[in-house]
């Protein structure tokens, strides 16, 4: 009982560590001796978990034009060839519902987009709706500009999204006058970052050409600070780590391939484990992908000093590719017979190309890893300019609001994550992501592409990997939103009633390590 005592101890101070890797305390993260024994007591079912708290203002705007917008497009058949069919999110937790004091949105008499009239009668009705909104309930000043800036700012979607390029400028040169990245509130945030992506759209429509560089120090510096403000990267690490040691029970060589590794935060939770543990340390070999030579180096440089430093066998071999530009061949990945391969991706729109998700998929296939693990943003960025638009406002307005629970608007740590790590997201999304912008095929969500091939099967995420969760939220008090469910074999941690990540594994089924 002491040691298992011992144990809870030494992760919680791992995992509240606010210092780079490289200076993790020594106590062991995760369980290392049978893989199916659990120190922590099974987390109370989750949906005790919810939080009885008023959802903010901000999304419920967001979801009430939303509703607004699906209701009033055209059917498929009517709609031009510039316009798909919208496809909605229906991967919240439990499903959203509005206060009964919002006013319903009328059903709007179908028509074309194509006739800029009718566009504008849709933007005057909306208005109209906002407007009742507000007197309905009450606003203040600054609900009242919140408002009216996120429904300028869908009128400009569904401007941009019919090509009406002038009348698009028209609204973004005013939301670029009321909207400041540095605003009071999350609406004006939001919109501000909305509308500098939107804009880089037309400059883009218009000359054809919109691939900002990559600045990966300040990515990079970003990501750390996400990593201590928030839950949702020590999640990712932690519960995708226990899943790869238990795949890795047993086995004295193992081979990690992390298809974007960054600065490779996670892993020396992973090596404190593997270095411990009963039966002996394995020889432990890992690939990096990554665009930037530089920065793999120097994580390869860190990992292998942290690895030597433990007494730990280990090699680091650097793939400078995108993700989905990797030949699906063991000269380039070097698996070598008799290793137990895992395969880890943590899924954002950091970079603005990473490769068609088809390619990715064929790589994983052939190399058949007995662990696959997956974390994947809760979101589609597939689809039209306007589908793309309504589900990324929807999650990162959620996400903005999750910040503000935890941050004052002043916070320099917060405006550090949200422009160098939302906006660009935000950016890489609207700006140049989806098959009609960038020529690369995305698949609206992984685990249904993984889930339907018949050489994949799914490996449920186990009470150890939930209770590596349910340690990290516990960092963070019930007041400021974060919630966890466990089902259909995932892991999901989201903000409120609102699913923001998915952690999930997979093995291949002739997998021979």
């Amino acid at each position: 009982m002491k040691e298992k005592f011992e144990m809870a101890h030494g992760t919680m101070n791992m995992i509240q560590s606010h210092e780079p890797w490289t200076n993790y305390p020594s106590p062991v993260v995760g369980f290392q001796n049978n893989p199916t024994s659990n120190p922590f007591p099974i987390p109370k079912p989750i949906e005790n978990r919810f939080v009885t708290l008023e959802r903010s203002e901000l999304s419920q705007w967001v979801e009430h034009i939303t509703k607004q917008l699906i209701d009033d497009l055209p059917e498929p058949a009517a709609a031009t060839t510039t316009t798909d069919t919208l496809q909605t999110s229906e991967d919240y937790f439990v499903p959203s519902s509005l206060s009964t004091d919002l006013i319903s949105p009328s059903k709007i008499s179908q028509r074309s987009y194509g006739d800029h009239d009718h566009e504008l009668q849709w933007g005057n009705e909306l208005q109209l709706h906002a407007d009742n909104n507000i007197r309905a309930r009450g606003m203040s000043k600054l609900d009242e500009h919140g408002l009216s800036l996120i429904t300028l700012l869908f009128e400009c979607a569904v401007a941009i999204s019919v090509d009406n390029l002038p009348e698009a400028h028209r609204m973004l040169l005013e939301l670029s006058q009321m909207a400041s990245p540095y605003g009071p509130s999350c609406a004006e945030r939001v919109v501000a970052y909305f509308a500098k992506a939107m804009t880089s759209r037309v400059i883009n429509s218009w000359l054809g050409i919109c691939s900002p560089l990559v600045n990966y120090k300040s990515i990079h510096s970003a990501f750390q600070v996400f990593n201590t403000i928030s839950p949702f990267i020590k999640f990712a690490h932690f519960t995708s780590n226990q899943a790869i040691l238990e795949a890795f029970h047993r086995r004295d060589r193992v081979h990690i391939l992390d298809l974007d590794i960054m600065q490779g935060l996670q892993w020396p939770a992973l090596f404190h484990i593997l270095a411990t543990r009963m039966e002996g340390p394995p020889q432990v070999r890992m690939t990096g992908v990554g665009t930037s030579l530089e920065n793999l180096m120097e994580t390869g440089k860190q990992l292998s000093n942290f690895a030597k430093r433990l007494g730990l066998s280990f090699e680091f071999h650097p793939i400078v590719r995108k993700i989905g530009d990797i030949d699906a061949d063991a000269s380039m990945v070097q698996v070598r017979r008799g290793e137990t391969l895992a395969v880890h991706w943590l899924q954002h729109s950091l970079y603005d190309a990473t490769g068609p998700d088809w390619k990715t998929m064929r790589l994983i296939e052939e190399l058949a890893p007995r662990i696959v693990t997956l974390v994947e943003q809760d979101m589609s960025q597939s689809g039209s300019f306007l589908d793309r638009f309504v589900g990324s406002l929807h999650y990162y307005s959620t996400m903005f609001d999750s910040l503000e629970s935890y941050l004052p608007s002043d916070n320099p740590s917060r405006h550090n994550v949200e422009h160098c790590l939302f906006y660009r997201e935000i950016n890489n999304i609207l700006a140049i992501g989806g098959p009609a912008r960038s020529g690369e095929d995305k698949f609206r969500q992984w685990r249904s592409e993984l889930g339907g091939r018949n050489g994949f099967m799914q490996v449920g995420m186990s009470a150890n990997s939930m209770a590596q969760a349910q340690l990290i939220l516990n960092m963070f008090p019930p007041t400021h939103g974060y919630s966890l469910v466990q089902g259909d074999g995932t892991i999901r941690l989201g903000w409120k009633d609102t699913s923001l990540y998915v952690a999930s594994a997979w093995t291949c089924s002739h997998a021979s390590r």
